[in-house]
């Protein structure tokens, strides 16, 4: 059973967050803890804070089940609300100054690999056998390429 923790309105880029977001997806929760706790990157410190959040809640559906087998299944990153300054400029004009804030959402589950095959059965019984054979025509048709020579 899944669990889910949310960071919203968090002061930072969404791309910057996306950075540290792309390195721990998919990784077991003690490897991510180690990677945000020697992370040179400001956002990793709420990061780790979210994935310990995320553990937490975690034990408490599962009643205390083994945390070792944890996973960060999904992490999504989106864009929150910009705040808008003015910044004076050279001859009367003003520069856009435009701070940036993002919503993090992680979820994190047990492994299981009984998932996994499941999801390729249903692949193999959804596939028809007409779609093999336009697969198998596609592969085999020829190009014919000619070369414009001019005299």
């Amino acid at each position: 059973m899944e669990a889910i923790a949310k960071l919203n309105n968090y002061p930072t880029s969404p791309r910057k967050m996306r950075l540290l977001a792309d390195l721990i997806r998919g990784e077991k929760v003690g490897k991510v803890l180690a990677i945000l706790e020697h992370s040179t990157k400001h956002p990793a410190i709420p990061l780790r804070k979210l994935v310990l959040s995320a553990i937490s809640n975690w034990k408490q559906k599962n009643e205390g089940g083994d945390e070792d087998q944890l996973i960060v299944k999904t992490i999504m990153v989106d864009g929150a609300r910009t705040i808008k300054r003015m910044r004076p400029a050279p001859q009367g004009r003003g520069y856009k100054i435009r701070k940036r804030s993002n919503h993090v959402t992680l979820s994190v589950d047990v492994k299981t690999i009984k998932a996994k095959k499941e999801a390729a059965t249903v692949i193999e019984e959804v596939s028809t056998p007409a779609v093999e054979v336009k697969a198998k025509k596609v592969a085999t048709k020829k190009t014919s390429t000619k070369k414009n020579t001019k005299a």
